[in-house]
C-alpha cells in the first residue's frame, strides 16, 4: 500500500536540469511541495516552480550551490521558516565535461576537483545542513542521483566515473550512519534522453541504445518514478543502488 507524500516538504538540487525537472514534476504530481534548488539556472526553476501542481501550500526556487556550506545552512533556515519541515532531500545536482578516458593532461585539477566538489562533497554537505529538519520529519528520506558509470567506469570522464562511485559508497556510510530517522538511498540511471543528450550526435545515441538490452535510453520521468517509488513504496529500503539502466551492465 503506497505511503501518502500528501503536506510532505522535498528539496531537490540541480532541480532545473533534465533528470532534476522530471524528479519536481513527479514529486509535486505525488502531493509533495517541492523546493527546486538551483545554482545559476534561477530563471528556468522559477518557471519550473510556477507550473507544478500544487498540493498545498506553494512550490518554491531558491539558489542551492552545493559547493557553499554556509549558503546551504542559509537554505536550510529558509525552508524551515517556509515550510516548517523537509521530508526529502534529492540530491540532483551535478557537473561533468567529456574529455576522453586516455587523456589524463585533458583532466587537469582544477576540473577534477571541481567534479569532485559537486558530485561528493555537494551532497554530503547539503544533507549535513538538512540533517535535523530530515531527522524531524519521521520518515527522513535522501536520494542521491548517481550514475551507471559508477560501476561501468564508462563515462565522461575518469574523474566523473569516480566521482559517482564515490557517492554510492558514500550513500551505504550515510546509511549506516543515520538508521532509523533518515534512509539514504542512490538511484542509478543510464544515459538518459534529457535534452541535452538529444543535442548530441544521433549515430552516437542509437549506438548507446543499441547496447541497452531494452533498446533505448532511459527517460527522464523513469528516473522521478523511482525516487517517488522510494517515497511512497519502497520505505523498507536504505543503503541500496536502485538501477535504472535498461539492464546495460548485462551486455
Amino acid at each position: 500500500m503506497a505511503v501518502s507524500l500528501q503536506n510532505r516538504v522535498a528539496l531537490v538540487t540541480g532541480g532545473a536540469g533534465g533528470i532534476g525537472a522530471a524528479i519536481c514534476q513527479g514529486l509535486a504530481a505525488a502531493g509533495v511541495t517541492v523546493v527546486v534548488g538551483y545554482h545559476s539556472s534561477r530563471e528556468p526553476a522559477e518557471r519550473l516552480a510556477a507550473g507544478l501542481p500544487l498540493a498545498g501550500r506553494p512550490h518554491a526556487a531558491l539558489a542551492a550551490p552545493v559547493t557553499d556550506s554556509a549558503a546551504l545552512a542559509a537554505l536550510a533556515e529558509e525552508i524551515e521558516g517556509r515550510y516548517g519541515r523537509c521530508d526529502i532531500l534529492v540530491n540532483c545536482a551535478g557537473t561533468t565535461r567529456f574529455v576522453p578516458h586516455e587523456d589524463l593532461d585533458g583532466l587537469d585539477d582544477g576540473l577534477f576537483e571541481q567534479i569532485l566538489a559537486t558530485n561528493v562533497r555537494g551532497p554530503f554537505a547539503t544533507l549535513r545542513a538538512l540533517r535535523q529538519l530530515l531527522e524531524r520529519s519521521g520518515a527522513g528520506l535522501v536520494v542521491n542521483i548517481s550514475s551507471i558509470a559508477a560501476v561501468s567506469a564508462m563515462g565522461s570522464n575518469v574523474a566523473y566515473c569516480a566521482s559517482k562511485a564515490a557517492l554510492d559508497n558514500m550513500t551505504k556510510s550515510l546509511a549506516r550512519a543515520l538508521a532509523p530517522a533518515i534512509r539514504v538511498v542512490s538511484v542509478s540511471p543510464g544515459l538518459a534522453d534529457t535534452d541535452f543528450v538529444k543535442k548530441m550526435d544521433r549515430s552516437w545515441r542509437d549506438e548507446q541504445a543499441g547496447r541497452t538490452p531494452l533498446q533505448r535510453l532511459a527517460e527522464p520521468h523513469e528516473v522521478a518514478d523511482a525516487v517517488v517509488a522510494l517515497a511512497s513504496h519502497l520505505t523498507f529500503t536504505t543503503g541500496a543502488v536502485i538501477p535504472v539502466d535498461g539492464g546495460r551492465p548485462l551486455s
